[in-house]
């Protein structure tokens, strides 16, 4: 059985319909020099904006943002690493590690994330995996478990492999959810720090890469990338008013101004709305002789809306009217959409309160 909210005003609907069309029209016209490209608001996932988003792209050091997540949700950040001779001298950005320096995996990963050190991606993949190919496989069943599924990662670092590649959307995802992550935001966020040079008894100044930081108001991460054959890459997450977005710009030659351009775009045309509360019931179930059980949303439901979208949004909710089977507490029993006209914009599942 369905119940159904609707939130429709018509009155505005010529005006609204218009505005909307305009700003399409605005951000299509930015996001003309990136191959790929993805806008994504980090509560909900929900797509803001998309150019060849689900495309098969290389994705350079923005690789990275996967290996810091798989090694903190993985290893512990306060325990010493003792570099060793086999992850020191790897190709291409590095922090200079030497062999029998001692550092805590934190600072590593501040090597990895600020100065895009794969000599730090080498180091933390055999720290916390015991072999490269190894933690390989667990960045692999990471992001599966995150839901990238159009991903194929075989080094920690991004140096170019043919079998190396993802999507925006699936790097859009994973971004949002090494967002949440608090250790992973602090490193991300860092324009600078400061970590041992132990076998030398000083301190290196690690500079982050990522102007955005300091060019984009709001911006809170996260990561760069090139290659030749990935081009120019840049994942930016940025926060205002209430609302994160995350924007993926992949072999794109400008990628700041892009990015910029897309993230104030987002911003311009969307705002976040709470639209159900996690403290409320959204309905009663009926189950044995006449009880009734309660069902909620483990989450508050925040959706990004545009102005046309908020003024016709409908909110469905769909479970069973009776339930003849028993179920325990936090069971799922149903589920609540959010649509605009017949698009669907965000689902959410919806659980028992109470046992039978």
């Amino acid at each position: 059985m369905k119940r159904i909210l609707n939130f429709t005003i018509v009155a505005v609907l010529a005006f609204s319909f218009f505005s909307a069309l305009s700003r399409t029209e605005q951000v299509n016209v930015y996001a003309q020099t990136g191959e790929s490209e993805i806008v994504m608001e980090t509560l909900s996932n929900r797509v803001l904006y998309g150019k060849n988003a689900y495309d098969k792209m290389y994705m350079a050091s923005t690789t990275k943002i996967l290996t810091a997540i798989t090694v903190i949700e993985n290893a512990d950040v306060n325990e010493v690493v003792t570099v060793t001779a086999e992850t020191v001298g790897v190709e291409g950005s590095s922090i200079y590690l030497e062999a029998g320096e001692k550092m805590t995996v934190k600072d590593l990963l501040f090597g990895l994330m600020l100065r895009s050190g794969n000599d730090c991606a080498e180091t933390l993949a055999v720290y916390c995996s015991g072999s490269i190919s190894d933690f390989v496989s667990l960045m692999n069943s990471t992001a599966k478990k995150i839901g990238a599924t159009s991903s194929n990662f075989v080094n920690p670092h991004g140096l170019h492999d043919d079998e190396h590649y993802t999507t925006a959307y699936d790097l859009a995802l994973i971004t949002c959810y090494a967002l949440k992550n608090p250790i992973f935001r602090e490193i991300v966020s860092s324009k600078y720090a400061d970590v041992p040079f132990t076998t030398r008894n000083s301190k290196r100044r690690l500079i982050n890469k990522n102007k955005m930081l300091s060019r984009l108001e709001g911006c809170t991460g996260v990561k760069t990338g090139y290659t030749k054959k990935a081009g120019r890459c840049l994942v930016t997450s940025c926060e205002r008013n209430g609302m994160e977005v995350v924007c993926v710009v992949l072999n794109c030659g400008p990628m700041w101004e892009v990015s910029e351009k897309l993230i104030n775009s987002a911003f311009n045309d969307y705002n976040n709305y709470k639209l159900i509360e996690s403290d409320n019931f959204v309905g009663f179930m009926k189950y044995g002789d006449n009880k009734k059980c309660a069902l909620y949303v483990k989450d508050d439901v925040i959706v990004p809306l545009t102005d046309y979208e908020r003024e016709n949004v409908i909110i469905k909710y769909d479970y069973p009217e009776y339930c003849d089977k028993n179920f325990k507490k936090d069971d799922e029993i149903g589920k609540v959409e959010i649509y605009c006209e017949n698009n669907l914009l965000f689902s959410e599942k919806i659980y028992t309160i109470i046992g039978a």
